[in-house]
């Protein structure tokens, strides 16, 4: 089963693109963080970007209310996908949006 929940805040605001067929995309990032004890017993914080990709429905939605720092909760899957950037091949994983809520 493929299934992710995260929940945090838009680092970015959405861009909003057409596919090669023509549908509409929305591509943002969603900032989510962990606590983490260091090596000295102190609590860390680290923040994590994951590239967030919705599709249909979502980007009207996403394109009207989604603004840089707002609080999200997605559920979705990961989708894995190879590009190329001057000549270089790059794995990239995205969390495609299947349910959101603005919390």
């Amino acid at each position: 089963m493929n299934h992710v929940n995260l929940i945090g805040k838009m680092g970015s605001s959405p861009k909003i693109a057409k596919s090669e067929t023509g549908r509409q995309v929305a591509r943002f990032l969603l900032a989510t963080s962990e606590h983490i004890c260091d090596s000295k017993g102190k609590i860390v914080a680290i923040n994590i970007n994951h590239r967030i990709t919705a599709w249909g429905r979502w980007v009207p939605f996403i394109e009207e209310y989604g603004i840089k720092g707002t609080r999200l909760a997605i559920e979705g899957r990961l989708i894995n996908r190879v590009c190329q950037a001057q000549g270089v091949e790059a794995c990239i994983t995205e969390v495609e949006v299947n349910d959101l809520i603005i919390m």
